[in-house]
């Protein structure tokens, strides 16, 4: 879904580990494994397990180049962090679903739960490039490291992984994270779809979770803001400073990032940057790739 590139970690994090997206090592499971409902996000009904219509012999997207044009998008923003590839080479040891159809069923279910295990991975490794070395630096490495060792595992042990658990554990340490980085600043909240705080000083309201969809952010000063679980979806937030701020959770579908600084983001992933418009002005952080629809 993602790419069609095959590439591998890009080493960026404290540690290389493979969390991007390797389409040439899986067999589809992203075209095959999760289900999806008509939208504005894609074009049809799949059910769960079902290969999409559009899924080739080898394991390709006959639109891929052309995805969004053809109703796609949702497909252009997934990513995997490198699931694909670990189920198909490591849980499955390089079966193939299509010949050995009997694995199937617990292929799929080992990729639903190897991908929310590789996004708490990249997650807690990008804390670690951020976190100078001390007692937070080594707790944030052995989440990540104890979570790796999991996703190790056979199919068995895979499928019966408490994920939310571990979701919460990471949860917790991202916002210790987060202020140990930036502070824990906080005044007062806003919640105002479509709100003009266009070259607005945000760095002393409270933002997190806040519902920011379609707000004019554009200049805004929102560095060292604490966004994460905020909805900023379609919010213009072009040449805005966003340095130190935390996008956990941070909802940025098609927000408008053109000549924002992302370098300095925290937590931001690919699947959101993907999710976003932005142009040859705006800067994103070493360990991300530019999104190809940005142009």
């Amino acid at each position: 879904m993602p790419n069609e590139r095959e590439t591998r970690s890009s080493g960026s994090g404290p540690e290389e580990l493979d969390l991007t997206p390797d389409c040439g090592r899986c067999f589809g499971l992203c075209c095959v494994a999760p289900g999806f409902t008509a939208s504005q996000d894609f074009a049809f009904f799949k059910e769960p397990g079902e290969p999409c219509r559009h899924l080739r012999g080898d394991f390709r997207c006959d639109i891929h180049a052309e995805l969004t044009q053809r109703g796609f998008p949702g497909c252009v923003v997934y990513n995997c962090h490198g699931a694909g590839q670990k189920v198909a080479q490591v849980t499955f040891s390089g079966r193939d679903w299509r010949l050995h159809p009997q694995i199937a069923e617990q292929m799929f279910e080992a990729f639903r739960v190897m991908r929310q295990l590789h996004e708490l991975v990249w997650y807690t490794t990008e804390a670690l490039r951020l976190l100078p070395n001390g007692v937070l630096d080594q707790e944030v490495r052995a989440t990540r490291d104890e979570i790796e060792q999991v996703t190790q595992g056979d199919a068995d042990t895979i499928v019966t992984v408490d994920v939310a658990g571990y979701r919460r554990r990471v949860n917790a340490l991202l916002l210790k994270v987060g202020s140990e980085l930036i502070g824990a600043g906080v005044a007062r909240k806003i919640e105002r779809r479509n709100a003009d705080l266009s070259g607005t000083d945000l760095t002393t309201i409270d933002l997190h979770g806040a519902d920011l969809a379609g707000a004019n952010l554009s200049r805004a000063n929102l560095a060292g803001a604490d966004l994460s679980g905020a909805n900023l979806s379609r919010a213009n937030l072009s040449g805005a400073n966003v340095s130190d701020a935390s996008m956990t959770g941070t909802c940025l579908d098609r927000a408008n990032v053109s000549g924002a600084d992302l370098r300095h983001s925290l937590h931001l992933t690919q699947t959101q940057l993907n999710g976003t418009v932005g142009d040859t002005l705006t800067k994103i952080p070493p360990s991300l790739t530019r999104p190809v629809h940005w142009g």
